[in-house]
């Protein structure tokens, strides 16, 4: 099948790195489709309302993509949010959000196009995932845990449906320059009188300067593109800033406790 007519769906696609995923494919020749619960102003990409916590939504979007198109040929899940927050100043309804958006989107999403690939015996699903996925970030501990649960779900997925001709594929970014710093949102129990207080406003003052000091996104999406044009891709793909690619091989090279001195003094400071 010629790149023209290759089918996408990109997931919170109105910012940050799904906005830029979404404009370079188009712009490579790809037919993509953009969905989000905000606007979606991508150059060359076509608009869909799409909520990931909603079946619903779900259901209508990959409905209306199959309607005009007939096909879909790659899935991009990348609609997600950060909370930020201690473990014990987290509430229950809090953490919960975060996988409704970030794990439980996905799988929703999913199992909207899996009937639709497999019918065609092809696909590609793209799960942007996060270092923050391989190697937990204290204070966005739910943030950590919800791409820490979709790397065993895309483990999982690889390899129940690469009979069927698809792809799974993670994505890990590192830190990079998007509007996910100012959209993070801190959890109610982390105000003033918090016993981790000191502490959470040094790691998110360095989460945020590492964030907004780092890559544009667009060498994510550069990424993006050569996977879908490699046959067979690998699981795992990171990208993003090389001390923070170099943490992923050294946890898994180094005793343990080598890297949580590191990560401890690194977000203390």
């Amino acid at each position: 099948m010629s790149e023209a007519r290759r089918v996408v769906l990109v997931t919170g696609a109105s910012s940050g790195i799904g906005a830029c995923c979404a404009a370079f494919l188009a712009k490579s020749g790809y037919r993509v489709y953009g969905g989000s619960r905000g606007a979606v102003t991508a150059s060359g990409v076509e608009p869909l309302t799409l909520d990931v916590t909603e079946d619903a939504s779900v259901a209508q979007a990959i409905e209306t993509i199959l309607t005009r198109e007939g096909r879909l040929d790659v899935l991009v899940n990348n609609a997600g949010f950060g909370i930020a927050g201690a473990i014990e100043d987290t509430s229950i309804d809090e953490a919960r959000e975060q996988f409704e958006v970030n794990f439980f989107g996905v799988l929703r999403v999913c199992r909207a196009a899996l009937p639709v690939m497999r019918r065609q015996k092809a696909g590609y699903i793209v799960n942007i995932g996060s270092i923050g996925g391989l190697i937990a970030i204290p204070f966005q501990g739910f943030y950590s845990a919800s791409k820490f649960a979709l790397e065993g779900l895309s483990e999982a997925l690889r390899l129940e449906v690469r009979p069927f001709g698809i792809h799974v594929v993670l994505i890990e970014p590192g830190d990079h320059r998007t509007s996910f710093t100012q959209n993070r949102r801190s959890t109610r129990g982390s105000a003033e009188g918090s016993p981790y207080r000191d502490r959470f406003e040094r790691a998110i003052a360095r989460m945020a300067a590492d964030e907004q000091g780092g890559p544009s996104p667009e060498a994510v999406a550069r990424l993006l593109c050569k996977v879908l044009n490699r046959a067979n891709p690998r699981l795992r793909y990171t990208v993003g800033p090389a001390p923070q690619r170099a943490a992923v091989w050294l946890k898994r090279s180094m005793p343990y406790a080598v890297i949580e001195k590191i990560m401890q003094d690194y977000y203390s400071r």
